[in-house]
Protein backbone atom coordinates (compact mmCIF):
# COMPACT_ATOMS: atom_id res chain seq x y z
CA UNK A 1 0.00 0.00 0.00
CA UNK A 2 2.82 2.43 0.86
CA UNK A 3 4.46 1.71 -2.53
CA UNK A 4 1.22 2.40 -4.38
CA UNK A 5 0.88 5.67 -2.47
CA UNK A 6 4.47 6.65 -3.32
CA UNK A 7 3.86 5.84 -7.00
CA UNK A 8 0.78 8.04 -7.17
CA UNK A 9 1.99 10.80 -4.86
CA UNK A 10 3.17 13.89 -6.72
CA UNK A 11 6.26 15.92 -5.85
CA UNK A 12 7.02 19.34 -7.28
CA UNK A 13 10.56 20.38 -8.13
CA UNK A 14 11.75 23.83 -9.15
CA UNK A 15 14.88 24.32 -11.25
CA UNK A 16 17.38 27.15 -10.76
CA UNK A 17 15.66 29.05 -13.61
CA UNK A 18 12.28 28.83 -11.80
CA UNK A 19 10.62 26.10 -13.86
CA UNK A 20 8.31 23.97 -11.70
CA UNK A 21 7.61 20.38 -12.66
CA UNK A 22 5.34 17.74 -11.19
CA UNK A 23 6.88 14.28 -10.85
CA UNK A 24 5.75 10.99 -9.31
CA UNK A 25 7.38 10.47 -5.93
CA UNK A 26 8.79 7.05 -6.95
CA UNK A 27 10.53 8.75 -9.90
CA UNK A 28 11.94 11.53 -7.69
CA UNK A 29 13.22 8.88 -5.28
CA UNK A 30 15.71 7.61 -7.89
CA UNK A 31 17.71 10.53 -6.47
CA UNK A 32 19.17 9.53 -3.10
CA UNK A 33 19.45 13.22 -2.18
CA UNK A 34 15.73 13.81 -2.80
CA UNK A 35 14.69 10.47 -1.30
CA UNK A 36 16.52 11.28 1.94
CA UNK A 37 15.16 14.83 1.90
CA UNK A 38 11.57 13.54 1.52
CA UNK A 39 12.09 11.06 4.36
CA UNK A 40 13.49 13.85 6.56
CA UNK A 41 10.58 16.15 5.70
CA UNK A 42 8.06 13.45 6.65
CA UNK A 43 4.59 14.80 6.01
CA UNK A 44 5.73 18.31 5.09
CA UNK A 45 3.61 20.11 2.54
CA UNK A 46 5.26 19.87 -0.87
CA UNK A 47 3.01 21.54 -3.39
CA UNK A 48 3.17 23.65 -6.55
CA UNK A 49 3.35 26.66 -4.20
CA UNK A 50 6.02 24.99 -2.05
CA UNK A 51 8.23 22.91 -4.41
CA UNK A 52 11.62 21.39 -3.64
CA UNK A 53 14.30 23.70 -5.05
CA UNK A 54 17.04 22.15 -7.20
CA UNK A 55 19.53 25.05 -7.11
CA UNK A 56 22.32 23.59 -9.28
CA UNK A 57 20.21 22.40 -12.23
CA UNK A 58 18.40 24.33 -14.98
CA UNK A 59 15.06 23.31 -16.50
CA UNK A 60 16.42 21.61 -19.65
CA UNK A 61 18.84 19.43 -17.67
CA UNK A 62 16.30 18.67 -14.93
CA UNK A 63 13.79 17.54 -17.59
CA UNK A 64 16.43 15.17 -19.05
CA UNK A 65 17.27 13.78 -15.60
CA UNK A 66 13.56 13.29 -14.81
CA UNK A 67 13.11 11.57 -18.21
CA UNK A 68 15.93 9.14 -17.33
CA UNK A 69 14.48 8.52 -13.86
CA UNK A 70 11.01 7.96 -15.37
CA UNK A 71 12.38 5.35 -17.79
CA UNK A 72 14.29 3.61 -14.96
CA UNK A 73 11.57 4.00 -12.30
CA UNK A 74 11.18 0.23 -11.85
CA UNK A 75 14.88 -0.65 -11.87
CA UNK A 76 16.01 -2.30 -8.65
CA UNK A 77 18.02 -0.11 -6.33
CA UNK A 78 21.04 -2.34 -5.88
CA UNK A 79 23.51 -2.40 -3.03
CA UNK A 80 27.19 -2.55 -3.99
CA UNK A 81 28.32 -6.14 -4.54
CA UNK A 82 30.67 -8.12 -6.77
CA UNK A 83 28.29 -8.01 -9.73
CA UNK A 84 28.02 -4.21 -9.66
CA UNK A 85 31.83 -3.95 -9.37
CA UNK A 86 32.13 -5.98 -12.59
CA UNK A 87 29.47 -3.78 -14.19
CA UNK A 88 31.39 -0.63 -13.26
CA UNK A 89 34.54 -1.89 -14.94
CA UNK A 90 32.85 -2.24 -18.33
CA UNK A 91 31.89 0.60 -20.63
CA UNK A 92 28.85 -1.26 -22.02
CA UNK A 93 25.72 0.89 -21.99
CA UNK A 94 22.14 -0.27 -22.57
CA UNK A 95 20.68 0.75 -25.93
CA UNK A 96 18.06 3.11 -24.45
CA UNK A 97 20.70 4.84 -22.34
CA UNK A 98 23.03 5.19 -25.35
CA UNK A 99 20.26 6.96 -27.29
CA UNK A 100 19.41 9.07 -24.23
CA UNK A 101 23.04 10.23 -23.98
CA UNK A 102 23.18 11.31 -27.63
CA UNK A 103 23.17 14.99 -26.71
CA UNK A 104 25.66 17.79 -27.22
CA UNK A 105 28.72 17.80 -24.97
CA UNK A 106 27.50 20.67 -22.81
CA UNK A 107 24.23 18.82 -22.03
CA UNK A 108 26.15 15.57 -21.41
CA UNK A 109 28.40 17.26 -18.85
CA UNK A 110 25.43 19.05 -17.26
CA UNK A 111 23.63 15.69 -16.89
CA UNK A 112 26.75 14.24 -15.23
CA UNK A 113 26.97 17.20 -12.84
CA UNK A 114 23.23 17.04 -12.05
CA UNK A 115 23.31 13.27 -11.44
CA UNK A 116 26.27 13.75 -9.10
CA UNK A 117 24.53 16.61 -7.23
CA UNK A 118 21.24 14.68 -6.99
CA UNK A 119 23.06 11.44 -6.08
CA UNK A 120 21.67 9.31 -8.92
CA UNK A 121 24.54 6.83 -9.14
CA UNK A 122 23.28 4.74 -12.10
CA UNK A 123 22.81 7.88 -14.23
CA UNK A 124 26.23 9.17 -13.17
CA UNK A 125 27.71 5.80 -14.25
CA UNK A 126 26.01 6.02 -17.66
CA UNK A 127 27.26 9.57 -18.19
CA UNK A 128 30.82 8.71 -17.19
CA UNK A 129 30.81 5.57 -19.35
CA UNK A 130 29.63 7.69 -22.29
CA UNK A 131 32.59 10.05 -21.83
CA UNK A 132 34.94 7.06 -21.37
CA UNK A 133 33.72 5.62 -24.68
CA UNK A 134 34.35 8.99 -26.35
CA UNK A 135 37.97 8.87 -25.15
CA UNK A 136 38.69 5.16 -25.63
CA UNK A 137 41.43 4.46 -28.18
CA UNK A 138 42.15 8.12 -28.95
CA UNK A 139 45.47 9.91 -28.85
CA UNK A 140 45.91 12.94 -26.58
CA UNK A 141 45.60 15.18 -29.65
CA UNK A 142 42.30 13.54 -30.69
CA UNK A 143 40.96 13.87 -27.14
CA UNK A 144 41.94 17.56 -27.06
CA UNK A 145 40.11 18.09 -30.36
CA UNK A 146 37.01 16.15 -29.21
CA UNK A 147 36.68 18.17 -25.99
CA UNK A 148 38.13 21.46 -27.31
CA UNK A 149 41.04 21.40 -24.84
CA UNK A 150 44.05 23.65 -25.40
CA UNK A 151 47.45 22.00 -25.02
CA UNK A 152 49.35 24.16 -22.55
CA UNK A 153 52.40 21.88 -22.29
CA UNK A 154 55.68 22.76 -23.97
CA UNK A 155 57.32 20.08 -26.14
CA UNK A 156 59.88 19.50 -23.34
CA UNK A 157 57.14 19.05 -20.71
CA UNK A 158 55.27 16.58 -22.93
CA UNK A 159 58.45 14.56 -23.51
CA UNK A 160 59.17 14.47 -19.76
CA UNK A 161 55.63 13.24 -19.04
CA UNK A 162 56.00 10.53 -21.71
CA UNK A 163 59.30 9.34 -20.16
CA UNK A 164 57.81 9.30 -16.64
CA UNK A 165 54.83 7.27 -17.83
CA UNK A 166 56.47 4.86 -20.25
CA UNK A 167 55.33 1.96 -18.08
CA UNK A 168 51.70 2.72 -18.94
CA UNK A 169 52.20 2.59 -22.71
CA UNK A 170 50.86 -0.35 -24.74
CA UNK A 171 53.82 -2.17 -26.23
Amino acid sequence: MAEAKAASQKIWLVSNDNATMEVDRCVVERSMLLKNMLEDLGGADISPENPIPIPNVNEAVLRKVVEWCEHHRNDPVTAPDDESDARKKTTDIEEWDQKFMQVDQEMLFEIILASNFLDIKPLLDVGCKTVANMIKGKSPEEIRKTFNITNDFSAEEEEQIRRENEWAEDR
